[in-house]
């Protein structure tokens, strides 16, 4: 699902303001710093953004930044609309909320791609119940990327979260065209949830579960060191035993991977999994465990479930991608159907927004 996207074009050679406390384009903040105005594209775009949220009786508007604004200017031209604020880094964050009648989300994903920034922020806000289900959001963020250089907002979207987001229900396995039975995925499913939600003993924990055509899968790995599971019986190491699901919890501590046969039996744990990720496509902003992940389950017929230490998102891998996104929400998981943004052509007509790519400039 493609959004259409407002994008303003960035002259080559910005306005330039003086950095002192003379200059009327300059304020004072909190900490005695002076931070810039708003240039006029942006409060337009603001404005816009505004005239859009009233129209189409939006929640909210999330704001995306990866810089400090002068906040003043932002809630005058969103007068009378419910503003969500999500900051890059918690540096950033923690300066933002220092300022009043701001909601500032505790998501601070770092420097990610902005697809992947915009989805950890709509989730953050649904977890922490400052948005519905069903909700309708304005988003405003920064959709230019230029590398090692923060930017102010240029791009809007209107995001109707119903079309991204539900329930995580056996429907969703089901729909995975694999030899897995549904009740071993979902036993699987379920634990890594589980320790996304709650890691192991209050830290968090990054761990990769690969099911099915065990044997591809352990011909292609080798042991790291002492496997944990070797001397139970079969009994004793399938996944289906909630008994057994607990106690592969300690187990997912260690690194490597863990293998399980399609019966929800643990073949093997702590795993490394030995595969080349060419022909694997996964884009910016997933590491070592994704890739292999990804590059296992297009290599064999295998599903591979990860969980990520950082963020605790679950995600699910067959024939090299991702097929499902989750979230591992108390009291019930939520499946993100992720999307892509979309800038439009000077006639109307929306492509596909790629980095490097020209955007048309908004009147």
């Amino acid at each position: 699902m493609a959004f259409p996207r407002i994008a303003l074009n960035r002259p080559a050679f910005p306005e330039l303001r003086e950095w002192v406390p003379a200059c009327n384009n300059a304020r004072q903040i909190h900490s005695g710093a002076w931070i810039m105005a708003l240039p006029r594209q942006t409060i337009a775009l603001l404005k816009s953004a505004r005239q859009l949220a009233v129209e189409t009786s939006a929640d909210a508007i999330l704001l995306l930044t990866e810089t400090n604004l002068d906040w003043n200017e932002v809630r005058t031209a969103l007068e009378g609309c419910r503003l969500l604020v999500a900051a890059q880094d918690e540096e950033l964050a923690s300066r933002i909320k220092r300022e009043p009648g701001l909601t500032v989300l505790d998501s601070h994903p770092g420097p990610l791609p902005v697809r992947d920034r915009l989805s950890m922020a709509l989730l953050e806000a649904v977890a922490a119940e400052q948005l519905r289900f069903g909700a309708h959001v304005v988003a405003l963020y920064n959709g230019i990327e230029v590398e090692d250089r923060p930017d102010q907002i240029d791009s809007m979207s209107l995001i109707h979260l119903d079309e991204h987001l539900e329930r995580l229900s056996a429907r969703e396995l089901r729909r995975l065209h694999t030899k897995v039975p549904l009740e071993t995925l979902k036993a699987v499913v379920d634990l890594a949830t589980e320790i996304g939600r709650e890691g192991r003993e209050g830290k968090p924990i990054g761990t990769m579960f690969v099911v099915g055509d065990h044997r591809k899968v352990l011909a292609r790995s080798r042991p790291i060191g002492f496997d944990p599971v070797r001397g139970y019986s079969r009994k004793e190491r399938n996944l289906r035993d909630r008994w057994v699901r607990e106690s592969v919890k300690e187990i997912a501590k260690l690194d490597g991977a863990i293998i399980v046969n399609k019966d929800g039996t643990i073949e093997a744990a702590a795993r490394f999994i030995e595969v080349k990720t060419e022909g694997v496509n996964l884009g910016k902003g997933l590491g070592a465990r994704h890739w292999t992940a990804a590059a296992i389950s297009k290599v064999t017929n295998a599903i591979a479930v990860t969980v990520s230490e950082s963020t605790g998102v679950v995600r699910i891998f067959q024939d090299g991608e991702i097929v499902l996104h989750i979230e591992p929400m108390a009291p019930r998981p939520v499946v993100w159907r992720q999307f892509q943004l979309e800038a439009a052509d000077p006639d109307g007509s929306p492509f596909n927004f790629q980095e490097g790519q020209r955007l048309a400039s908004t009147k």
